[in-house]
């Protein structure tokens, strides 16, 4: 029948270079011709930002970020901005710094600069978040998509080992998810499993040699691979659950999609074989689900949903959550029953077969 797809490309310069980022910085804001420019930097990468902006047009330094974007951080963020007169949006850090510059310029349309130090992705999507009385609400919109990324493996050498795993295992995640997500395609699926390839390599070296360059290299080239799969496809079944998961229970981003995701997998898989295939080849295993496990196994990666807060009690309300927003295209049909399942099994971190 031939191939039949459409797909769309997001317009977005990438810089890359370890050791680099404050040259590319620099050139970028002077590209933009930008003179009052907003950093926004958690607590841990605020002498960082301080240096890389040190001679820059900076208008202000904004460190109040939290995880899940809440209403009213956007809120505060979008007012700062506002009575700055800020002419461009930089951020530094992980999904939750990237997702307040994209709360801000949802409201404003200033542009972004974003500089990760996490492999969360989300500097690569056009997809923004907001959390509101306990539910997390998520849309697409290009004014969100940072205009620029600068990856420099440098700015992640201090990122401990355990976050740097769970956060490797969210861009698997986004990887994975984008090859039965709602508008998969051969080319998303193509930068998946180069993806799913540059994780399964980098996170062991991080864990190896922490304060090494090629592990983070590798990690951050993965991430940004999974991230433009990801934008591509759309939020599969993974990212649905691990979207309540977090905005009603405001449980840790990365650590619940790298404890939610070999369930997903395992549940998913024998009902797409060429999904399948392609992740165990992109492992360099017999399986999809044996290579996540033993990855997940070497790396001593997030177990159990109870580690976090999440309780059985929980569970009823998450699956009356998750059950309508499942894509009608995921390769297995989705029951209350499973989901329960599913979740239960996440909650007590039992190892998923087959």
């Amino acid at each position: 029948m031939g191939l039949h797809f459409s797909h769309d490309t997001l317009p977005q310069r990438v810089h890359f270079g370890t050791g680099r980022a404050a040259e590319y910085l620099a050139d970028e804001i002077a590209r933009f011709g930008a003179s009052r420019v907003m950093v926004i930097a958690g607590r841990r990468d605020a002498d960082t930002a301080a240096d890389l902006s040190a001679q820059l047009p900076v208008a202000l330094h904004y460190s109040d970020i939290v995880q899940h974007v809440p209403a009213e951080s956007a809120e505060r963020a979008r007012a700062a901005a506002r009575e700055n007169a800020v002419d461009l949006l930089v951020c530094l850090g992980g999904g939750s710094a990237v997702g307040l510059a994209k709360a801000i310029a949802l409201d404003t349309a200033l542009p972004i600069i974003a500089i990760p130090t996490t492999y969360a992705g989300s500097e690569a999507t056009n997809v923004w978040g907001l959390t509101e009385n306990g539910r997390k609400s998520t849309g697409v919109d290009a004014v969100v998509l940072p205009a620029t990324v600068i990856y420099d493996a440098e700015l992640s050498r201090n990122l401990p080992v355990g976050l740097s795993v769970a956060s490797g295992l969210n861009a698997m995640a986004h990887c994975i998810d984008s090859l039965w997500g709602p508008r998969a395609d051969p080319i998303n699926g193509a930068l998946a499993a180069e993806g799913i390839r540059a994780l399964a390599a980098g996170l062991p070296a991080i864990v190896e040699e922490p304060a090494g360059l090629e592990g983070r290299e590798q990690a951050l080239y993965g991430a940004y691979l999974s991230a433009v799969a990801f934008a591509s496809a759309g939020s599969g079944m993974h990212h649905k659950i691990c979207h309540v998961l977090g905005g009603t229970w405001n449980l840790p981003h990365a650590q619940t999609h790298a404890t939610v995701l070999p369930y997903v997998l395992a549940f998913n898989a024998p009902q797409a074989p060429v999904a399948e295939a392609r992740i165990a080849s992109a492992l360099g295993t017999d399986t999809a689900v044996g290579g996540l496990n033993a990855l997940r196994k070497r790396l001593d990666a997030p177990r159990a949903l109870k580690d976090y807060g999440f309780t059985t009690q929980d569970i009823p309300e998450a699956v009356s959550l998750i059950l309508p927003v499942i894509p009608t295209n995921n390769p297995r049909e989705v029951t209350a029953a499973d989901l329960t399942e599913l979740l239960t099994a996440a909650h007590d971190g039992s190892v998923p077969g087959p």
